[in-house]
């Protein structure tokens, strides 16, 4: 059976291979077209530049050098830029451009300099707020401690006082005949009479 048919349509292998074949081409162009497009606008250059009387004299000139803008893709000829680098009124334009992008660009790294520089002077002096903040809080607790230290020593001489104090009337109650006993007989007594 040659070809079948669904509903409207023939399906046929001649038909299925001349599709393919045609996106095959596609492919192929669509991968060779752009260096051949190069090439041929190379080869047509050269050949104006042979054919007509040229204004500038041959040179070999490295534009890309002296103008970065002005590389060529694919190794284009430079001699149509050799030529416009020696005509003055296209060199001084070409110089006016390249001067406007490097001011622009010193402009825009000048500008983020003065962000970050802002932005590092606000970083400091919010680090200048919260270091200040911490030291206030750390002659606080200083002092506190300071002031504690103080008030210990000052209540341990008070009961080293104290107890020297109360050394010397033990001393004395003993020498008029006191005891412990005497003492404990007492405080019993007083219990039993509180009740």
């Amino acid at each position: 059976m040659p070809y079948q048919k669904r509903g409207n349509v023939i399906f046929s292998p001649k038909v299925l291979k001349m599709a393919m074949g045609i996106l095959g081409m596609c492919v192929i162009g669509y991968i060779v077209g752009p260096p051949l497009y190069w090439h041929l606008l190379e080869g047509l250059a050269a050949f104006r530049h042979t054919s007509s009387s040229s204004s500038c004299p041959p040179c070999q000139c490295d534009c890309s050098s002296s103008y970065p803008f002005l590389s060529l893709p694919l190794g284009l000829n430079t001699s149509f830029t050799d030529c416009m680098k020696h005509d003055p009124e296209v060199s001084e334009e070409m110089e006016k451009h390249f001067a406007e992008l490097v001011a622009e660009e010193l402009r825009q790294k000048e500008a983020e300099a003065l962000e970050n520089q802002q932005r590092s002077e606000m970083a400091l002096l919010e680090a200048k707020k919260i270091a200040s903040q911490y030291q206030k809080e750390a002659d606080k607790c200083n002092s506190g401690m300071e002031t504690c230290e103080e008030a210990r020593e000052r209540a341990e001489d008070a009961l080293e006082a104290q107890r020297r104090v109360t050394a010397l009337w033990e001393q004395r109650a003993r020498q008029k005949g006191w005891n412990d006993t005497f003492i404990t007989r007492k405080a019993r007594h007083s219990r039993y009479l509180s009740h």
